[in-house]
């Protein structure tokens, strides 16, 4: 590769992950450090106010994404995913969540995954996390990734949580602590009221670093093998394409949908997948572009008595003038403020259904806006069946691929969801949430307690949205379909790496933003060759 640049690293994606590789990389010595974003700067003020989140979907921030039509729901789902420095942590709803124990300890018994379970991965939440109010042993104060109590909480929410607690929750402050089991607020990625993506976190204190180089607006063509080492990218900037040397190692940080895609697109893959469309096969790998999982969240909407609607009514400019001052009010709130971890299968003792809603029409995709105050409460499936696949539609990289997450596959999702829906109804029988209520509006029915399954497997169909939770399409383990293995080495493949959300063997139970950065975190131990060492310092301190 006579002519081209040269760099030690290779990061192919700015976003949760691929921000926290950058820093932490670029701070060890002199290593000459190279990423490359698709999206542009992360400028736009829009991204730091938490109540705009939802005017970023379908803009240039966004990949704007759509399934596959789902049967037998026959509709497509849109898939926001964040296209810019800081990735979907840019765009999401923001609320820190981790999972539990059982999810990593599932990625190490189930699927080989060494060295990931939940007393392997603490640590590194601990060490990204610098929070507002609580401590050790479950969080940490100075790490990059600000985490605090929401400014800004609707009178309804903070009702919602009492009624939870009449219902039979416990009250739950810290969903990221001992246990994620019961009702409360949720906590949130920001910094006194703003938006605290992983570009604010961890790549704009590192942008000074002589030896750090961001380029942004650059779309990734292909990963340049030679023989079966990764060597270098290809990539695609004003119009011209361009390649990259990598003295050390390329680290893909595209996520569930992006890494699978390039993955194939630079021969890595399926043979059958690649050959279809005029790929040749460099190496292959039949579990690229397999296992993938999402949350979906199915809404449950009351009009309210209140006259103050999140969005209808709060949104003023007023409030606008009133955070940009001071971090709070309205315009601090995340829509997600409150919700639950719950288990609804008999006999249950891990939770299998997490509720997160709030004052407004919260995700229903545009279809509907009520013409009047409402609130919203999502129910999600929290360990669904359903595996789908990512797929290229094209052999053109800069074509969106074909996402199919097969959501309505295994009837046992379907199943859980009505119970979870349940009770999410039956928590708003009970007082003071109820009280605060006019009538139900989605779905438009006074009887919710005596719906049948029948039709409550129809509203799950018309009205359910991807929670923005895709992993496992390029799943860690031993198995003969995973990809990468617990270093998140390729497998066939010498100095490539997947450092993202697609390495998650299984969905964790939650919002996977705050995963995906413990994900990283690890990750540049593993490159950086001190994994050991760390461990052995979390030994010690237990």
């Amino acid at each position: 590769m006579t002519g081209t640049e040269s760099f030690d690293y290779i990061i192919i994606g700015g976003g949760s992950a691929g921000c926290v590789l950058a820093d932490r990389l670029s701070g060890e010595g002199s290593a000459r450090v190279l990423l490359l974003e698709a999206g542009s700067p992360d400028t736009d003020e829009t991204i730091r106010i938490p109540a705009a989140l939802g005017t970023l979907f379908k803009t240039d921030v966004d990949w704007n994404y759509r399934t596959v039509e789902q049967s037998p729901s026959g509709r497509t789902f849109y898939w926001p995913r964040g296209k810019t420095l800081g990735g979907s942590s840019s765009i999401n709803v923001m609320v820190y969540i981790r999972g539990n124990r059982y999810d990593y300890d599932g990625w190490r018994d189930d699927f080989g995954a060494d060295g990931w379970g939940y007393d392997d991965v603490l640590p590194y939440f601990v060490r990204s996390e610098s929070h507002h109010r609580l401590g050790q042993p479950y969080h940490g104060s100075d790490g990059p990734l600000h985490v605090e109590d929401r400014l800004y909480t609707h009178h309804l929410s903070r009702a919602w949580v009492d009624s939870a607690l009449d219902w039979g929750l416990n009250y739950n402050d810290d969903f990221a602590g001992e246990s994620p089991l019961g009702a409360g607020p949720y906590q949130v990625t920001c910094h006194n009221g703003r938006r605290w993506s992983t570009a604010d976190g961890y790549l704009r204190p590192a942008l000074s670093r002589p030896n750090l180089t961001v380029r942004t607006d650059t779309l990734v063509t292909r990963v340049v093998l030679t023989s079966s080492r990764a060597t270098g990218v290809s990539y695609v900037a004003n119009g011209a394409e361009t390649t990259a040397h990598a003295d050390v190692e390329v680290l893909v940080c595209g996520g569930a949908v992006n890494s699978p895609q390039l993955l194939m697109m630079s021969g890595i893959g399926p043979p059958d997948e690649l050959g279809r469309l005029g790929v040749d096969v460099q190496v292959a790998l039949p579990g690229v572009g397999r296992n993938l999982q999402d949350h979906l969240l199915v809404p449950l909407v009351w009009e309210t008595r209140s006259a103050d609607d999140l969005v209808r009514d709060l949104l003023t400019p007023d409030n606008l003038e009133l955070w940009r001052t001071t971090g709070g009010g309205p315009f601090a709130s995340n829509y997600g403020e409150v919700g639950a971890f719950l288990s609804v299968a008999e006999g249950g003792s891990r939770p299998d259904i997490q509720m997160h809603g709030g004052p407004t029409a919260l995700i229903l995709g545009g279809e509907e806006v009520p013409q009047r105050p409402v609130f919203t409460m999502n129910a999600t499936v929290l360990n669904p069946a359903a595996r789908g696949t990512i797929s290229l539609a094209s052999a053109d990289p800069a074509s969106h691929p074909l996402i199919d997450p097969r959501y309505f596959e295994d009837p046992a999702d379907l199943r859980l969801m009505i119970k979870g829906l349940r009770a999410v109804a039956g928590i708003a029988q009970c007082p003071p949430f109820r009280d605060g209520l006019l009538r139900p509006y989605l779905p438009d029915r006074a009887d919710l307690d005596r719906l049948d399954d029948a039709a409550w497997e129809a509203h799950i169909r018309r009205w359910s949205a991807t929670c923005y939770h895709p992993v496992g399409t390029c799943a860690m383990g031993n198995g003969a379909d995973s990809v990468v293995d617990p270093h998140l080495k390729v497998h066939g493949v010498e100095a490539l790496r997947i450092v993202d959300a697609s390495v998650m063997p299984t969905v964790i139970s939650g919002n996977t933003n705050a995963p995906t950065i413990m994900i990283a975190e690890k990750a540049a131990d593993h490159i950086l060759g001190r994994y050991a060492s760390a461990v052995q310092v979390a030994d010690h301190r237990a």
